[in-house]
């Protein structure tokens, strides 16, 4: 098995779980604030294994940005492309957001537009954090 896909699938595993964490969060606060609000089983088990999945994928992507041979703007696509059509599918299939264009046009640029500025920050942070490593070295 690849090493890359090996990682991706040892990451996911790793931090699944958070997603259904995070969904009882939400419908625990949700049903303490929102007077009426009622889920039924259907919507709590996609939910949970929607989340779950995203987790699953979110962690597993981190590794496009650990493959040497690839140059960043290609680990940075492919990274941007999992996630963008994993969260888009959940946050569809969940009814979290409607499936109309204009909705998912603002959605998608404010994913982008999250997307690359914290890529942005932390690609400069590590840049910063490595210039200062390396001149302690010298």
């Amino acid at each position: 098995m690849n090493k890359y896909l090996k990682e991706f699938l040892h990451r996911g595993l790793i931090f699944g779980g958070f997603g259904p964490i995070v969904t009882g969060i939400v419908f625990f606060i949700i049903e303490k604030t929102v007077d009426g609000v009622s889920f039924n089983a259907t919507e709590m088990l996609l939910s949970i294994v929607s989340t779950y999945l995203l987790a699953f994928i979110q962690a597993g992507a981190t590794v496009f940005n650990q493959i040497e041979d690839w140059p960043i703007p290609k680990s940075l696509f492919c990274h941007f492309v999992t996630l963008y059509v994993a969260y888009s599918l959940c946050y569809i299939l969940n009814y979290w957001i409607p499936f109309e264009p204009m909705v998912l046009l603002i959605f998608s640029l404010i994913f982008a537009a999250t997307f690359f500025l914290i890529w942005g920050i932390v690609y400069f942070s590590v840049k910063s954090m490595s210039k200062k490593m390396n001149s302690k070295l010298r």
